[in-house]
């Protein structure tokens, strides 16, 4: 029963957390994030990750990006495909490239680094769009070519997540690369079936049925069994369970299931979650990486905004607006997160660097509602 207490006092915690973290104008994310850290290893030490947080964690990191999948207006997409495609890109190829390059000094190999420029390829659409509609500029040319090219950013930052981790070393226990390949393309053909045909069919199934609850019944069962498969084929199952929740997008009961899992899982897992992720953070790192630490830093908040400045100037916006764009996809909040969390249950980067990332993740999450409201005022006031 010690774990009850334990869940009890993460709850408490991660919600005054987020509370202030609110209150002083920062996402609630960093709130949960420091939350953990002051009850694991670089504070309190009061909580340990052990087996139970580790799998209420897992289910935590799921049901987030069962979320994000629904949350993935395709819409935004044919509206505004081309200026967010170029944002998107080049809001990936230029973090990606330079953190490989700077990477490679401290650690000398090139999967590692190259995995640290996964990671800081990422960006927050949640996040993104809690700035935004507080700015009042959802609607804007610009607010909505942010939302589009971070939907383009999340795909195409869990499709290279999902095709680099055999190479990088993770799936080092499937039995051929070229098969692991057929799988994996096998693994995405399956997922066009079923955004396209069986989640309609499933859910209309559902309807009919007249077990409490059993739309967000077989909502989880095509989350949990998308999320399986993929980690049978050698992928990550937080990967299946994105796309789980594109499929469920698509349909006519995604607000009815968003709704529901954001209640199951806010309230009880993705706290874990959060508080996982700061268990383990050192924060002497701060002083023995301060050099490590700021440098990814500047590259995390640099590459996004010139990346992003580049593709709304591709896209022919105006100088203030292209830096608008560019200052609303320097957020990386739960993605790099999460992308970072399968890099050490992978042993894709060493845990030197687990702690100094982790606070790189939090000092850009920080900065970019600041500059995002900076571009902003200059274009709406």
């Amino acid at each position: 029963m010690a774990f009850i207490g334990i869940l009890c006092l993460i709850l408490i915690t991660t919600t005054l957390f987020a509370q202030i973290a609110k209150r002083i104008g920062v996402p609630a994310v960093i709130g949960q994030l420091l939350a953990g850290i002051l009850l694991g290893t670089g504070g309190l030490n009061w909580v340990e990750p052990d087996i139970l947080v580790t799998d209420f964690s897992e289910i935590g990191v799921i049901l987030l990006m069962f979320l994000a999948g629904m949350e993935s207006d395709l819409s935004l997409l044919k509206r505004y495909f081309k200026p967010g495609m170029f944002v998107a890109v080049l809001g990936i190829l230029l973090p990606m490239s330079v953190s490989w390059l700077a990477g490679l000094g401290p650690t000398g190999s090139h999967a590692e680094s190259f995995f640290f420029g996964i990671v800081l390829s990422a960006t927050s659409v949640s996040i993104s769009v809690e700035v935004l509609k507080e700015l009042g500029v959802v609607n804007t040319k610009e607010g909505s070519t942010i939302l589009g090219a971070s939907v383009v950013d999340d795909i195409l930052v869990v499709l290279i997540l999902s095709l680099s981790l055999s190479f990088l070393g993770a799936n080092t226990d499937s039995p051929s690369l070229p098969l692991t390949i057929v799988e994996e393309l096998l693994y995405f053909g399956l997922i066009f079936l079923i955004v396209k045909w069986l989640a309609p069919l499933l859910f209309s199934f559902a309807e009919k049925l007249s077990t409490t609850a059993s739309v967000i019944i077989a909502s989880l069962v095509l989350c949990f069994s998308m999320a399986y498969l993929a980690d049978i084929v050698g992928l990550s199952s937080v990967i299946g369970a994105f796309f789980a929740g594109i499929a469920v997008g698509q349909t006519k009961v995604k607000r009815e299931v968003m709704v529901n899992i954001e209640a199951i899982g806010y309230a009880l897992f993705i706290p874990v979650f959060f508080v996982s992720v700061g268990l383990s953070v050192d924060l002497s790192s701060l002083i023995t990486q301060s050099g490590f630490i700021l440098l990814f830093t500047a590259i995390a908040v640099g590459t996004k905004l010139v990346g992003g400045f580049a593709g709304g100037k591709l896209a022919r916006f105006s100088n203030q607006s292209a830096w608008m764009v560019g200052a609303g996809m320097i957020s990386r909040g739960e993605m790099a997160l999460i992308i970072l969390q399968i890099g050490q249950q992978n042993h894709l980067i060493a845990a030197t660097y687990y702690s100094p990332l982790v606070i790189v993740v939090l000092f850009s999450t920080l900065v970019s509602p600041l500059i995002l409201k900076y571009f902003t005022q200059k274009i709406y006031t």
